[in-house]
């Protein structure tokens, strides 16, 4: 196997850092600046070591006609997606989430007699997000007041959604969750935390491009939708298709959650922006 240290690790060359950036926003609708060369070129060259490849120029050749292509994709994927969260991120948005938004959406549903709830994490990483809700849903008392909660967690990433799957955390995750969540809802030996089945049980994973849209419409039908933290990747033409397929997969009335330094202002009308508790969500009208 090619050993590669700092002294003869290969360059990235500006002209195969474009074929590179070309490929991964045309497949994911990563947008890389020319700034980040130098990024792309660190998180890249392991995958180089472990496929044998001596430069940058075959890695593209590789990753554009060898057999292997598409599951070596999904590798780069899981190295250059950065998967930074943990439980109970952005306490505010989860407040209106779970006492501003669900309460009108179970108002709303009460009228045609339906006690059914589908929430997608889209982009969930390791699977902190779609859990927290599902605890918050818990203890809010839906279950036991006979609703039925459907959360689908999706990723780009095959190996983060593994380790959602898997429910295993470290106590950096749960630096944020309230003590009595910590002993609800989680089982743990020294500083090692396992989600409970109670809690497993309302979330499926599922692998979804969000700029895919034979992926997006296998999920439609969603009152609420988490995104947060992704349009940060995107540009603009990648965020206006990401956006319009997350519309479509709400029902009529369901609202979208962004990340905090995110905005739909000059990506698409189609949303109406509804403020609730100085919080900013966008309604599907």
């Amino acid at each position: 196997m090619l050993s590669l240290g700092l002294s003869n690790r290969p360059k990235l060359s500006p002209e195969t850092f474009r074929l590179l950036r070309d490929v991964i926003y045309v497949r994911s609708g990563i947008a890389f600046a020319e700034a980040k060369t130098y990024l792309l070129e660190t998180r890249l060259s392991r995958r180089l070591e472990i496929r044998g490849l001596k430069t940058f120029e075959d890695y593209y050749y590789f990753l554009t006609y060898d057999p292997e292509r598409e599951q070596e994709f999904t590798q780069l994927l899981n190295v250059i997606v950065t998967n930074e969260t943990s439980f109970f991120r952005d306490q505010t948005q989860l407040d209106v989430f779970s006492k501003g938004v669900v309460p009108r959406i179970m108002e709303e549903k009460s009228r045609s007699g339906s006690k059914n709830l589908r929430i997608w994490s889209a982009a969930c990483s390791t699977g902190e997000e779609p859990y927290t809700l599902a605890m918050l849903l818990m203890e809010a008392g839906l279950p036991a007041k006979g609703w039925t909660i459907e959360i689908v967690a999706s990723d780009i990433s095959e190996i983060v959604l593994r380790a959602a799957e898997a429910g295993h955390y470290d106590k950096y995750s749960l630096r944020n969750t309230p003590d009595v969540y910590q002993k609800k809802y989680f089982s743990n030996s020294a500083d090692a935390f396992s989600i409970k089945e109670s809690v497993r049980g309302f979330v499926r994973y599922k692998r979804i491009n969000l700029i895919e849209a034979n992926d997006t419409r296998s999920v439609i039908g969603f009152d609420v939708i988490f995104c947060r933290n992704v349009f940060i990747y995107f540009d603009d033409v990648s965020k206006k298709r990401a956006v319009s397929h997350l519309y479509d997969s709400l029902a009529r009335g369901g609202y979208l959650f962004v990340g905090f330094s995110e905005s739909l202002h000059n990506i698409t009308r189609l949303f109406k922006p509804v403020s609730i508790d100085r919080s900013l969500v966008y309604q599907k009208a």
